[in-house]
C-alpha cells in the first residue's frame, strides 16, 4: 500500500477535476432530482479535495506549526454539504408527495 505522502499532488488534482466534471455532467444531463443531488455532492467533494490539496501545496511538512486551514475548510464544507443534503431530501420528499414524481419536467407544473 502506498502512503499518502508519496502520492503526487497532481494525481489528487486530476481526481478532483474528474469528480467535478462528472458531477457537472450528471447535473446537466439528469432529470431525476435524486441524481441531480448526487451530482451536486460530487462537485462539493471535488471542492473538498481541492481544499486539502492546496493546503498541502502551500504548507508542505511544517511539523512544529502545522497550517491546517485547508483541512478546516474541508470539514466546514462537509458539514454544510450534510445540511444541504438533509434540506434537499426533505424538499424532494415533499415534491414527490405533491406531484407523485421526482422528474424535473413534471415539477414545471408548479408554475401554473
Amino acid at each position: 500500500m502506498i502512503p499518502v505522502e508519496n502520492i503526487p499532488v497532481e494525481w489528487f488534482l486530476v481526481l478532483s477535476t474528474l469528480l467535478f466534471f462528472i458531477g457537472v455532467f450528471g447535473f446537466v444531463t439528469r432529470r431525476n432530482l435524486i441524481a441531480m443531488l448526487i451530482s451536486t455532492e460530487l462537485v462539493l467533494n471535488a471542492v473538498d479535495i481541492n481544499f486539502a490539496v492546496f493546503n498541502r501545496l502551500l504548507y508542505p511538512g511544517v511539523p512544529d506549526n502545522p497550517m491546517l486551514e485547508g483541512f478546516f475548510f474541508t470539514l466546514f464544507s462537509i458539514g454544510v454539504a450534510a445540511a444541504e443534503t438533509a434540506v434537499a431530501v426533505a424538499i424532494i420528499i415533499n415534491v414527490y408527495r405533491r406531484f407523485h414524481s421526482d422528474q424535473v419536467n413534471r415539477i414545471e407544473n408548479m408554475k401554473l
